[in-house]
Protein backbone atom coordinates (compact mmCIF):
# COMPACT_ATOMS: atom_id res chain seq x y z
CA UNK A 1 0.00 0.00 0.00
CA UNK A 2 1.09 3.42 -1.08
CA UNK A 3 1.36 6.70 0.78
CA UNK A 4 0.98 9.96 -0.57
CA UNK A 5 1.98 13.45 0.69
CA UNK A 6 0.83 16.80 -1.49
CA UNK A 7 4.29 18.76 -2.35
CA UNK A 8 2.55 21.84 -1.06
CA UNK A 9 5.90 23.65 0.50
CA UNK A 10 7.58 23.28 -2.70
CA UNK A 11 4.58 24.33 -4.71
CA UNK A 12 4.73 27.44 -1.97
CA UNK A 13 8.19 28.40 -2.72
CA UNK A 14 7.54 28.18 -6.87
CA UNK A 15 4.42 30.52 -6.17
CA UNK A 16 5.72 32.97 -3.79
CA UNK A 17 9.40 33.08 -4.10
CA UNK A 18 10.48 32.01 -8.05
CA UNK A 19 7.29 33.34 -10.07
CA UNK A 20 6.08 35.92 -7.39
CA UNK A 21 2.38 35.19 -7.82
CA UNK A 22 1.97 38.39 -6.53
CA UNK A 23 2.90 40.85 -9.42
CA UNK A 24 -0.31 39.07 -11.69
CA UNK A 25 -2.91 41.24 -9.20
CA UNK A 26 -3.33 43.20 -12.43
CA UNK A 27 -5.16 40.08 -13.79
CA UNK A 28 -9.07 39.08 -13.14
CA UNK A 29 -9.06 36.24 -9.66
CA UNK A 30 -5.52 37.38 -8.61
CA UNK A 31 -6.50 39.89 -6.87
CA UNK A 32 -8.36 38.05 -4.26
CA UNK A 33 -5.84 35.13 -4.54
CA UNK A 34 -3.85 36.54 -1.59
CA UNK A 35 -0.70 34.05 -0.22
CA UNK A 36 -2.78 33.57 2.72
CA UNK A 37 -6.03 32.26 1.03
CA UNK A 38 -3.55 30.24 -1.31
CA UNK A 39 -1.87 29.11 1.37
CA UNK A 40 -5.18 27.33 2.59
CA UNK A 41 -6.57 26.22 -0.54
CA UNK A 42 -3.30 24.11 -0.46
CA UNK A 43 -3.32 22.47 2.81
CA UNK A 44 -6.99 21.75 2.39
CA UNK A 45 -7.09 20.41 -1.37
CA UNK A 46 -3.74 18.09 0.66
CA UNK A 47 -5.66 17.04 2.98
CA UNK A 48 -8.65 16.13 1.06
CA UNK A 49 -6.36 14.25 -1.73
CA UNK A 50 -4.01 12.52 1.48
CA UNK A 51 -6.87 11.73 3.26
CA UNK A 52 -10.19 10.98 1.49
CA UNK A 53 -8.84 9.96 -2.14
CA UNK A 54 -5.48 8.25 -1.68
CA UNK A 55 -6.84 5.63 0.09
CA UNK A 56 -9.47 4.47 -2.71
CA UNK A 57 -6.13 4.84 -4.90
CA UNK A 58 -5.97 1.09 -4.46
CA UNK A 59 -9.24 -0.07 -3.55
CA UNK A 60 -10.10 1.39 -7.61
CA UNK A 61 -7.31 -0.56 -8.73
CA UNK A 62 -8.38 -3.85 -7.32
CA UNK A 63 -12.15 -3.49 -8.19
CA UNK A 64 -12.28 -1.57 -11.23
CA UNK A 65 -15.58 -0.56 -12.47
CA UNK A 66 -18.76 -2.69 -13.16
CA UNK A 67 -21.05 -2.66 -16.56
CA UNK A 68 -24.53 -3.79 -15.99
CA UNK A 69 -26.97 -3.55 -18.20
CA UNK A 70 -25.46 -0.04 -19.78
CA UNK A 71 -25.19 1.42 -16.06
CA UNK A 72 -21.28 1.60 -14.67
CA UNK A 73 -20.63 1.52 -11.23
CA UNK A 74 -17.44 2.58 -10.18
CA UNK A 75 -15.41 1.19 -7.28
CA UNK A 76 -15.86 1.24 -3.26
CA UNK A 77 -15.89 4.96 -2.06
CA UNK A 78 -15.64 6.76 -5.29
CA UNK A 79 -19.53 7.68 -5.48
CA UNK A 80 -19.08 9.26 -1.99
CA UNK A 81 -15.36 10.78 -2.25
CA UNK A 82 -17.22 12.52 -5.04
CA UNK A 83 -19.85 13.86 -3.44
CA UNK A 84 -17.60 15.51 -0.88
CA UNK A 85 -15.31 16.92 -3.59
CA UNK A 86 -18.21 18.65 -5.66
CA UNK A 87 -19.60 19.55 -1.87
CA UNK A 88 -15.84 21.21 -0.99
CA UNK A 89 -16.29 23.51 -3.95
CA UNK A 90 -13.25 22.16 -5.55
CA UNK A 91 -15.07 21.83 -9.46
CA UNK A 92 -15.78 25.44 -8.74
CA UNK A 93 -12.65 26.63 -8.08
CA UNK A 94 -11.16 28.45 -11.15
CA UNK A 95 -14.73 28.70 -12.78
CA UNK A 96 -16.20 31.86 -13.67
CA UNK A 97 -18.67 33.58 -10.81
CA UNK A 98 -21.07 34.02 -13.41
CA UNK A 99 -21.14 30.36 -13.55
CA UNK A 100 -21.46 29.72 -9.69
CA UNK A 101 -17.57 29.60 -10.05
CA UNK A 102 -15.08 31.21 -7.65
CA UNK A 103 -13.07 33.29 -10.01
CA UNK A 104 -9.25 31.56 -8.56
CA UNK A 105 -6.41 31.67 -11.26
CA UNK A 106 -6.43 28.77 -13.10
CA UNK A 107 -2.59 28.29 -11.76
CA UNK A 108 -4.31 27.24 -8.36
CA UNK A 109 -6.36 24.95 -10.76
CA UNK A 110 -3.47 23.25 -11.84
CA UNK A 111 -1.59 22.50 -8.39
CA UNK A 112 -5.44 21.20 -6.78
CA UNK A 113 -4.80 18.76 -10.27
CA UNK A 114 -1.67 17.17 -9.56
CA UNK A 115 -2.30 16.36 -5.74
CA UNK A 116 -5.34 14.77 -7.22
CA UNK A 117 -3.73 13.07 -9.68
CA UNK A 118 -0.85 12.22 -7.63
CA UNK A 119 -3.60 10.75 -4.50
CA UNK A 120 -5.46 8.96 -7.21
CA UNK A 121 -4.91 9.15 -10.69
CA UNK A 122 -8.11 7.34 -11.73
CA UNK A 123 -10.39 9.27 -9.65
CA UNK A 124 -8.69 12.32 -10.78
CA UNK A 125 -10.43 11.47 -14.65
CA UNK A 126 -14.45 11.65 -13.61
CA UNK A 127 -13.45 15.57 -13.18
CA UNK A 128 -10.59 16.40 -15.30
CA UNK A 129 -12.21 16.38 -18.69
CA UNK A 130 -14.71 18.74 -16.78
CA UNK A 131 -12.53 21.25 -16.64
CA UNK A 132 -12.07 20.87 -20.93
CA UNK A 133 -15.68 20.84 -21.40
CA UNK A 134 -16.33 24.04 -19.71
CA UNK A 135 -13.71 25.85 -21.05
CA UNK A 136 -14.96 24.88 -24.66
CA UNK A 137 -18.29 25.67 -23.69
CA UNK A 138 -17.49 29.29 -22.37
CA UNK A 139 -15.88 29.88 -25.67
CA UNK A 140 -17.73 28.64 -28.37
CA UNK A 141 -20.83 27.64 -26.86
CA UNK A 142 -24.25 29.85 -27.31
CA UNK A 143 -25.75 31.31 -24.55
CA UNK A 144 -28.14 29.36 -24.12
CA UNK A 145 -25.79 26.47 -23.99
CA UNK A 146 -23.92 28.09 -21.54
CA UNK A 147 -27.16 29.10 -19.42
CA UNK A 148 -27.69 25.66 -19.27
CA UNK A 149 -24.32 23.75 -19.35
CA UNK A 150 -21.81 25.84 -17.53
CA UNK A 151 -23.42 26.19 -13.62
CA UNK A 152 -23.61 22.32 -13.03
CA UNK A 153 -20.45 21.66 -14.74
CA UNK A 154 -18.55 24.27 -12.26
CA UNK A 155 -20.43 23.13 -9.44
CA UNK A 156 -20.08 19.39 -10.15
CA UNK A 157 -22.95 18.29 -10.21
CA UNK A 158 -22.63 17.27 -13.96
CA UNK A 159 -19.28 16.19 -15.32
CA UNK A 160 -17.85 16.38 -19.19
CA UNK A 161 -16.48 14.13 -21.49
CA UNK A 162 -14.60 14.07 -24.83
CA UNK A 163 -15.42 12.03 -27.70
CA UNK A 164 -13.13 11.74 -30.93
CA UNK A 165 -11.45 8.45 -30.88
CA UNK A 166 -13.46 6.03 -33.55
CA UNK A 167 -12.13 2.13 -33.59
CA UNK A 168 -11.10 2.80 -37.15
CA UNK A 169 -9.46 6.22 -36.52
CA UNK A 170 -6.93 7.95 -33.96
CA UNK A 171 -4.86 10.77 -34.42
CA UNK A 172 -6.31 10.88 -38.01
CA UNK A 173 -10.15 12.68 -37.46
CA UNK A 174 -10.36 13.49 -40.78
CA UNK A 175 -11.25 9.34 -41.45
CA UNK A 176 -14.38 9.47 -38.55
CA UNK A 177 -17.61 8.21 -39.37
CA UNK A 178 -19.56 9.77 -36.84
CA UNK A 179 -22.33 11.66 -38.56
CA UNK A 180 -24.73 14.45 -37.55
CA UNK A 181 -27.84 14.82 -39.18
CA UNK A 182 -30.06 18.05 -39.00
CA UNK A 183 -33.47 17.59 -37.62
CA UNK A 184 -34.86 21.26 -38.72
CA UNK A 185 -35.45 21.96 -35.23
CA UNK A 186 -32.43 23.00 -34.46
CA UNK A 187 -30.91 19.95 -33.04
CA UNK A 188 -29.08 17.26 -34.65
CA UNK A 189 -29.25 12.83 -34.52
CA UNK A 190 -25.72 11.85 -33.63
CA UNK A 191 -25.35 8.33 -34.77
CA UNK A 192 -22.13 6.22 -34.56
CA UNK A 193 -19.21 4.95 -32.74
CA UNK A 194 -16.41 6.32 -30.06
CA UNK A 195 -13.56 4.42 -28.07
CA UNK A 196 -11.25 4.83 -24.98
CA UNK A 197 -13.66 7.46 -23.64
CA UNK A 198 -12.59 8.25 -20.49
CA UNK A 199 -15.69 8.41 -17.65
CA UNK A 200 -18.21 8.25 -20.61
CA UNK A 201 -20.51 6.45 -18.52
CA UNK A 202 -20.47 6.68 -14.24
CA UNK A 203 -22.65 6.42 -10.97
CA UNK A 204 -21.00 9.83 -9.74
CA UNK A 205 -23.23 12.75 -11.31
CA UNK A 206 -26.70 12.47 -12.39
CA UNK A 207 -25.65 13.89 -16.21
CA UNK A 208 -22.63 13.59 -18.37
CA UNK A 209 -22.23 16.78 -21.08
CA UNK A 210 -20.45 14.73 -24.24
CA UNK A 211 -18.75 16.43 -26.42
CA UNK A 212 -18.47 14.71 -29.66
CA UNK A 213 -16.87 15.31 -33.04
CA UNK A 214 -19.07 14.21 -35.92
CA UNK A 215 -19.47 15.14 -39.42
CA UNK A 216 -22.33 16.58 -40.75
CA UNK A 217 -23.32 15.18 -44.53
CA UNK A 218 -22.08 17.51 -47.29
CA UNK A 219 -19.65 18.87 -45.66
CA UNK A 220 -15.82 19.26 -46.63
CA UNK A 221 -13.95 16.25 -47.25
CA UNK A 222 -11.50 15.24 -44.11
CA UNK A 223 -10.46 16.88 -40.96
CA UNK A 224 -12.06 20.23 -42.75
CA UNK A 225 -15.54 18.68 -42.39
CA UNK A 226 -15.60 18.08 -38.72
CA UNK A 227 -18.10 19.70 -36.55
CA UNK A 228 -18.72 19.94 -32.46
CA UNK A 229 -21.43 18.65 -30.84
CA UNK A 230 -22.84 18.51 -27.19
CA UNK A 231 -24.82 15.51 -26.15
CA UNK A 232 -26.03 15.04 -22.54
CA UNK A 233 -26.50 11.78 -21.06
CA UNK A 234 -29.86 12.83 -19.82
CA UNK A 235 -31.70 15.95 -22.05
CA UNK A 236 -32.49 18.79 -20.12
CA UNK A 237 -35.54 20.54 -20.23
CA UNK A 238 -35.59 24.51 -20.62
CA UNK A 239 -36.28 25.18 -17.17
CA UNK A 240 -32.91 23.19 -16.53
CA UNK A 241 -34.84 20.13 -15.21
CA UNK A 242 -33.17 16.31 -16.23
CA UNK A 243 -35.93 14.84 -18.81
CA UNK A 244 -35.54 11.55 -20.97
CA UNK A 245 -32.19 9.56 -21.41
CA UNK A 246 -30.72 10.61 -24.36
CA UNK A 247 -30.12 7.53 -27.26
CA UNK A 248 -26.25 7.22 -26.22
CA UNK A 249 -25.00 4.38 -24.18
CA UNK A 250 -22.11 2.91 -22.82
CA UNK A 251 -21.71 -1.03 -24.97
CA UNK A 252 -18.70 -2.02 -22.76
CA UNK A 253 -15.96 -1.11 -20.99
CA UNK A 254 -12.09 -1.31 -21.91
CA UNK A 255 -9.94 -3.89 -20.09
CA UNK A 256 -7.01 -2.06 -19.27
CA UNK A 257 -3.28 -2.34 -18.31
CA UNK A 258 -4.12 0.64 -15.19
CA UNK A 259 -6.70 3.29 -14.48
CA UNK A 260 -8.57 0.30 -13.33
CA UNK A 261 -10.72 2.95 -11.30
CA UNK A 262 -11.57 4.67 -13.88
CA UNK A 263 -14.66 3.91 -16.67
CA UNK A 264 -13.40 3.73 -20.31
CA UNK A 265 -15.82 3.61 -22.41
CA UNK A 266 -17.13 1.91 -26.16
CA UNK A 267 -19.56 5.37 -26.58
CA UNK A 268 -23.07 4.18 -29.20
CA UNK A 269 -25.00 6.92 -30.39
CA UNK A 270 -27.62 6.00 -31.94
CA UNK A 271 -29.86 8.85 -33.24
CA UNK A 272 -29.19 10.85 -29.81
CA UNK A 273 -29.81 14.53 -30.11
CA UNK A 274 -27.45 17.33 -30.29
CA UNK A 275 -26.68 20.35 -30.46
CA UNK A 276 -23.95 22.27 -32.86
CA UNK A 277 -21.51 23.90 -30.93
CA UNK A 278 -19.32 26.52 -32.76
CA UNK A 279 -20.61 26.59 -35.95
CA UNK A 280 -20.74 24.03 -38.45
CA UNK A 281 -17.31 22.30 -39.66
CA UNK A 282 -15.71 24.39 -36.94
CA UNK A 283 -15.51 21.49 -34.58
CA UNK A 284 -11.41 21.26 -34.16
CA UNK A 285 -11.35 24.80 -33.14
CA UNK A 286 -13.54 24.12 -30.75
CA UNK A 287 -12.37 20.99 -29.63
CA UNK A 288 -8.79 22.21 -29.25
CA UNK A 289 -9.74 23.98 -26.58
CA UNK A 290 -10.50 20.95 -24.70
CA UNK A 291 -7.45 19.33 -26.13
CA UNK A 292 -4.51 21.78 -24.75
CA UNK A 293 -6.47 21.33 -21.33
CA UNK A 294 -6.87 17.46 -21.73
CA UNK A 295 -3.00 17.92 -22.85
CA UNK A 296 -1.54 19.69 -19.83
CA UNK A 297 -3.30 17.86 -17.45
CA UNK A 298 -1.76 14.60 -19.03
CA UNK A 299 1.10 16.12 -18.65
CA UNK A 300 0.78 16.70 -14.88
CA UNK A 301 -0.30 13.20 -14.60
CA UNK A 302 3.06 12.16 -15.45
CA UNK A 303 4.56 14.66 -12.73
CA UNK A 304 1.84 13.12 -10.31
CA UNK A 305 2.41 9.53 -10.87
CA UNK A 306 6.34 10.31 -10.90
CA UNK A 307 6.08 12.27 -7.35
CA UNK A 308 4.21 9.52 -5.97
CA UNK A 309 6.70 6.79 -7.36
CA UNK A 310 9.19 8.67 -5.49
CA UNK A 311 7.89 9.63 -2.29
CA UNK A 312 7.21 5.75 -1.93
CA UNK A 313 10.83 4.16 -2.65
CA UNK A 314 12.11 6.97 -0.79
CA UNK A 315 10.39 6.08 2.00
CA UNK A 316 11.62 2.23 1.07
CA UNK A 317 15.01 3.37 0.82
CA UNK A 318 15.22 4.76 4.31
CA UNK A 319 13.60 1.60 5.58
CA UNK A 320 15.24 -1.31 3.91
CA UNK A 321 18.65 -3.04 5.00
CA UNK A 322 20.85 -4.32 2.92
CA UNK A 323 24.07 -4.78 2.26
CA UNK A 324 26.86 -1.82 4.02
CA UNK A 325 28.20 1.21 2.64
CA UNK A 326 31.36 1.37 0.79
CA UNK A 327 33.10 3.63 2.73
CA UNK A 328 32.08 1.62 5.98
CA UNK A 329 28.85 0.71 8.12
CA UNK A 330 26.56 3.66 8.39
CA UNK A 331 24.38 2.20 11.15
CA UNK A 332 27.33 -0.25 13.38
CA UNK A 333 24.20 -1.14 15.88
CA UNK A 334 21.94 -3.35 13.06
CA UNK A 335 22.79 -5.77 10.49
CA UNK A 336 22.64 -3.96 7.61
CA UNK A 337 22.49 -0.12 6.39
CA UNK A 338 19.66 1.22 4.83
CA UNK A 339 19.79 1.09 0.72
CA UNK A 340 19.96 4.93 0.92
CA UNK A 341 23.61 5.09 1.49
CA UNK A 342 24.14 3.07 -1.75
CA UNK A 343 25.06 5.97 -4.85
CA UNK A 344 23.39 4.14 -6.94
CA UNK A 345 19.88 4.50 -5.02
CA UNK A 346 20.78 7.58 -4.63
CA UNK A 347 21.31 8.52 -8.06
CA UNK A 348 17.79 6.84 -8.96
CA UNK A 349 16.05 8.95 -6.32
CA UNK A 350 18.54 12.48 -7.47
CA UNK A 351 17.31 11.83 -10.67
CA UNK A 352 13.69 11.60 -9.95
CA UNK A 353 13.45 14.08 -7.34
CA UNK A 354 15.30 16.81 -9.60
CA UNK A 355 13.38 15.85 -12.39
CA UNK A 356 9.90 16.37 -10.34
CA UNK A 357 10.77 20.01 -8.98
CA UNK A 358 12.32 21.19 -11.93
CA UNK A 359 8.91 19.46 -13.96
CA UNK A 360 6.57 20.95 -11.22
CA UNK A 361 7.94 24.53 -11.58
CA UNK A 362 7.93 24.14 -15.77
CA UNK A 363 3.92 23.44 -15.05
CA UNK A 364 3.36 26.47 -12.52
CA UNK A 365 5.19 28.81 -14.80
CA UNK A 366 3.35 27.73 -17.79
CA UNK A 367 0.13 27.81 -15.70
CA UNK A 368 0.63 31.54 -15.05
CA UNK A 369 1.12 32.00 -18.72
CA UNK A 370 -2.19 30.14 -19.12
CA UNK A 371 -3.61 32.69 -16.97
CA UNK A 372 -2.41 35.25 -18.55
CA UNK A 373 -3.61 34.37 -21.73
CA UNK A 374 -7.26 33.49 -20.88
CA UNK A 375 -7.56 36.56 -18.74
CA UNK A 376 -4.73 39.42 -18.86
CA UNK A 377 -6.61 42.78 -20.50
CA UNK A 378 -3.46 43.13 -22.44
CA UNK A 379 -3.85 42.03 -25.93
CA UNK A 380 0.18 42.47 -26.83
CA UNK A 381 0.52 40.21 -23.05
CA UNK A 382 -1.78 37.72 -24.27
CA UNK A 383 -0.68 37.09 -27.62
CA UNK A 384 2.74 36.32 -26.41
CA UNK A 385 1.34 34.20 -23.43
CA UNK A 386 -0.31 32.18 -25.99
CA UNK A 387 2.96 32.08 -27.99
CA UNK A 388 4.22 30.25 -24.87
CA UNK A 389 1.59 27.58 -24.57
CA UNK A 390 1.42 26.81 -28.14
CA UNK A 391 5.13 26.10 -28.10
CA UNK A 392 6.14 24.03 -24.73
CA UNK A 393 1.93 22.19 -24.21
CA UNK A 394 4.00 19.31 -26.54
CA UNK A 395 7.07 19.40 -24.31
CA UNK A 396 4.87 19.30 -21.09
CA UNK A 397 2.62 16.63 -22.56
CA UNK A 398 5.17 14.59 -23.98
CA UNK A 399 8.69 14.87 -21.82
CA UNK A 400 6.61 14.93 -18.61
CA UNK A 401 4.79 11.79 -19.59
CA UNK A 402 7.53 9.84 -21.09
CA UNK A 403 10.09 10.90 -18.17
CA UNK A 404 7.11 10.22 -15.58
CA UNK A 405 6.85 6.53 -16.43
CA UNK A 406 10.79 5.92 -16.56
CA UNK A 407 10.57 7.38 -13.11
CA UNK A 408 7.73 5.30 -12.01
CA UNK A 409 10.08 2.42 -13.26
CA UNK A 410 13.16 3.24 -12.12
CA UNK A 411 11.33 4.18 -8.34
CA UNK A 412 9.90 0.44 -8.76
CA UNK A 413 13.70 -1.02 -8.94
CA UNK A 414 14.40 0.65 -5.77
CA UNK A 415 12.07 -2.48 -4.00
CA UNK A 416 13.19 -4.79 -5.58
CA UNK A 417 11.47 -7.59 -5.87
CA UNK A 418 9.05 -5.92 -3.60
CA UNK A 419 8.27 -3.26 -6.30
CA UNK A 420 6.92 -6.24 -8.87
CA UNK A 421 4.02 -7.81 -6.35
CA UNK A 422 0.97 -5.65 -5.58
CA UNK A 423 1.63 -5.59 -1.83
CA UNK A 424 3.77 -2.08 -2.36
CA UNK A 425 1.47 -0.34 -4.89
CA UNK A 426 4.45 0.17 -6.99
CA UNK A 427 3.28 -2.03 -10.25
CA UNK A 428 0.31 0.00 -9.88
CA UNK A 429 1.76 3.31 -10.49
CA UNK A 430 3.72 1.53 -12.95
CA UNK A 431 0.64 0.60 -15.12
CA UNK A 432 -0.96 3.72 -14.29
CA UNK A 433 1.86 5.99 -15.93
CA UNK A 434 2.30 4.08 -18.70
CA UNK A 435 -1.27 5.54 -20.16
CA UNK A 436 -0.37 8.98 -20.48
CA UNK A 437 2.20 8.59 -22.69
CA UNK A 438 -0.63 7.43 -25.18
CA UNK A 439 -3.92 9.47 -24.51
CA UNK A 440 -4.38 13.01 -25.41
CA UNK A 441 -2.03 12.08 -28.73
CA UNK A 442 0.55 9.92 -28.61
CA UNK A 443 3.93 11.54 -27.63
CA UNK A 444 5.89 10.75 -31.02
CA UNK A 445 3.02 12.83 -32.31
CA UNK A 446 3.56 15.44 -29.74
CA UNK A 447 7.40 15.76 -31.07
CA UNK A 448 5.97 16.09 -34.88
CA UNK A 449 3.76 18.85 -33.93
CA UNK A 450 6.63 20.44 -32.00
CA UNK A 451 8.98 20.26 -34.91
CA UNK A 452 6.67 20.44 -37.82
CA UNK A 453 4.04 23.13 -36.77
CA UNK A 454 5.11 25.07 -33.28
CA UNK A 455 8.86 25.75 -34.30
CA UNK A 456 8.20 27.19 -37.90
CA UNK A 457 4.64 28.83 -36.59
CA UNK A 458 4.76 32.83 -37.34
CA UNK A 459 7.98 32.56 -38.31
CA UNK A 460 9.58 30.86 -35.09
CA UNK A 461 8.32 33.84 -32.97
CA UNK A 462 7.31 31.84 -30.15
CA UNK A 463 10.93 30.34 -30.00
CA UNK A 464 12.58 32.98 -30.27
CA UNK A 465 10.62 34.83 -27.98
CA UNK A 466 11.64 31.25 -25.18
CA UNK A 467 15.32 32.00 -26.37
CA UNK A 468 14.96 35.82 -25.65
CA UNK A 469 13.47 35.29 -22.38
CA UNK A 470 16.53 32.42 -21.49
CA UNK A 471 18.92 34.55 -22.97
CA UNK A 472 18.09 37.65 -21.15
CA UNK A 473 18.15 35.58 -17.79
CA UNK A 474 21.79 34.31 -18.61
CA UNK A 475 23.26 37.66 -19.34
CA UNK A 476 21.63 38.61 -15.87
CA UNK A 477 22.11 35.80 -13.64
CA UNK A 478 26.23 35.31 -14.86
CA UNK A 479 27.04 38.22 -13.20
CA UNK A 480 26.31 36.20 -9.98
CA UNK A 481 29.65 34.60 -8.94
CA UNK A 482 27.20 31.97 -7.31
CA UNK A 483 24.97 30.82 -10.09
CA UNK A 484 27.88 30.16 -12.61
CA UNK A 485 27.55 26.27 -11.47
CA UNK A 486 24.03 26.52 -13.20
CA UNK A 487 24.39 29.63 -15.29
CA UNK A 488 27.41 27.93 -17.43
CA UNK A 489 25.46 24.59 -18.48
CA UNK A 490 22.31 26.07 -18.80
CA UNK A 491 24.15 28.48 -21.66
CA UNK A 492 25.49 25.09 -22.86
CA UNK A 493 22.36 23.58 -23.40
CA UNK A 494 20.79 26.47 -25.42
CA UNK A 495 23.81 26.46 -27.74
CA UNK A 496 23.17 22.51 -28.40
CA UNK A 497 19.05 23.64 -28.75
CA UNK A 498 20.01 26.12 -31.13
CA UNK A 499 22.64 24.10 -33.31
CA UNK A 500 19.54 21.81 -33.60
CA UNK A 501 17.21 24.37 -34.42
CA UNK A 502 19.71 25.11 -36.98
CA UNK A 503 19.99 21.87 -38.35
CA UNK A 504 16.25 21.02 -38.58
CA UNK A 505 15.80 24.27 -40.64
CA UNK A 506 18.66 23.69 -43.27
CA UNK A 507 17.43 19.67 -43.80
CA UNK A 508 14.13 19.64 -42.44
CA UNK A 509 12.78 21.51 -45.23
CA UNK A 510 13.94 20.13 -47.94
CA UNK A 511 13.39 16.11 -46.64
CA UNK A 512 10.58 16.30 -44.14
CA UNK A 513 11.66 12.82 -42.85
CA UNK A 514 14.72 14.47 -41.31
CA UNK A 515 13.00 16.43 -39.25
CA UNK A 516 10.59 13.83 -38.13
CA UNK A 517 13.35 11.71 -37.46
CA UNK A 518 14.77 13.77 -35.08
CA UNK A 519 11.59 15.13 -33.73
CA UNK A 520 11.73 12.91 -30.45
CA UNK A 521 15.17 13.81 -29.52
CA UNK A 522 14.24 17.20 -30.27
CA UNK A 523 11.51 17.17 -27.83
CA UNK A 524 13.69 15.96 -24.94
CA UNK A 525 16.41 18.08 -25.37
CA UNK A 526 13.37 21.03 -25.23
CA UNK A 527 12.45 19.81 -22.57
CA UNK A 528 16.04 19.26 -20.53
CA UNK A 529 16.71 22.56 -21.43
CA UNK A 530 13.09 24.46 -19.88
CA UNK A 531 13.75 22.09 -16.72
CA UNK A 532 17.25 23.70 -16.50
CA UNK A 533 16.18 26.70 -16.91
CA UNK A 534 13.56 26.45 -14.04
CA UNK A 535 16.38 24.88 -12.11
CA UNK A 536 17.91 27.90 -12.38
CA UNK A 537 15.45 30.44 -11.47
CA UNK A 538 14.82 28.33 -8.62
CA UNK A 539 18.56 28.05 -7.32
CA UNK A 540 18.85 31.93 -7.63
CA UNK A 541 15.90 32.34 -5.88
CA UNK A 542 17.25 30.29 -3.08
CA UNK A 543 20.27 31.40 -2.90
CA UNK A 544 19.29 35.04 -2.43
CA UNK A 545 17.15 34.23 0.32
CA UNK A 546 20.39 32.21 1.81
CA UNK A 547 22.44 35.22 1.63
CA UNK A 548 19.81 36.97 3.55
CA UNK A 549 19.78 34.90 6.27
CA UNK A 550 16.23 34.78 5.75
CA UNK A 551 13.49 31.05 5.01
CA UNK A 552 14.20 27.20 6.03
CA UNK A 553 18.04 26.72 5.03
CA UNK A 554 18.07 23.34 4.98
CA UNK A 555 15.09 23.44 2.26
CA UNK A 556 16.97 26.29 0.12
CA UNK A 557 20.58 24.39 0.29
CA UNK A 558 18.69 21.27 -0.51
CA UNK A 559 17.14 23.30 -3.67
CA UNK A 560 20.74 24.32 -4.63
CA UNK A 561 21.77 21.05 -4.59
CA UNK A 562 19.67 19.18 -6.43
CA UNK A 563 19.57 21.70 -9.32
CA UNK A 564 23.11 21.35 -9.56
CA UNK A 565 23.11 17.35 -9.67
CA UNK A 566 20.31 18.29 -12.38
CA UNK A 567 22.88 20.86 -14.16
CA UNK A 568 25.80 18.20 -13.62
CA UNK A 569 23.87 14.58 -14.21
CA UNK A 570 21.29 15.37 -16.39
CA UNK A 571 21.08 18.37 -18.28
CA UNK A 572 24.15 16.85 -20.73
CA UNK A 573 21.97 14.64 -22.49
CA UNK A 574 21.67 17.78 -24.42
CA UNK A 575 24.53 16.33 -26.58
CA UNK A 576 23.29 13.09 -26.92
CA UNK A 577 19.90 13.85 -28.15
CA UNK A 578 21.77 16.62 -30.66
CA UNK A 579 24.24 13.55 -31.92
CA UNK A 580 20.90 11.34 -32.73
CA UNK A 581 19.26 14.31 -34.50
CA UNK A 582 22.38 15.78 -36.86
CA UNK A 583 22.86 11.96 -38.31
CA UNK A 584 19.55 12.85 -39.83
CA UNK A 585 16.84 9.85 -41.34
CA UNK A 586 19.20 7.75 -43.15
CA UNK A 587 20.18 5.44 -40.43
CA UNK A 588 16.46 5.27 -39.30
CA UNK A 589 15.25 5.14 -42.91
CA UNK A 590 17.60 2.47 -44.03
CA UNK A 591 15.96 -0.96 -43.80
CA UNK A 592 13.22 -1.26 -46.23
CA UNK A 593 10.04 -2.31 -44.66
CA UNK A 594 10.56 -5.81 -45.44
CA UNK A 595 13.68 -6.40 -43.61
CA UNK A 596 12.42 -5.59 -40.51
Amino acid sequence: MTTYQAPVRDVEFLLNDVFEMERYSNIAGFGEATPDLVKAILEEGAKFCEEVIHPLNAVGDREGCVLNDGVVTTPTGFADAYRRFAEGGWPALCADPEHGGQGLPLTIGVVLSEFIAGANMAFGMYSGLSRGAYEALAKHGTPEQKATYLPRLASGEWTGTMNLTEPHCGTDLGLMRTRAEPRGDGSYAITGTKIFISAGEHDLADNIVHLVLAKIPGGPDGIKGVSLFVVPKVLVADDGSLGARNAVSCGALEEKMGIHGNSTCVMNYDGATGWLVGGEHKGMRAMFTMMNAARLGVGIQGLAQSELAYQNALAYARDRRQGRALTGAKAPDQPADPIIVHPDIRRILMNIKAFNEGARALVLWSALREDVAERSADEDDRARAEDHMGLLMPVLKGVLTDTGFANAVAAQQVFGGHGYIRESGMEQIVRDARIAMIYEGANGIQALDLVGRKLPADGGRALRAFLAEVGAFLAEAGAEEAMAGYVVPLGSAVKDLQDAVGWLMKNGTANPDEAAAGSTDFMHMFGLVALAYMWAMMARKAQARLTNGDGDRAFLEAKLATGAYFMQRLLPETKAHLARIVSGAAPVMALDADAF
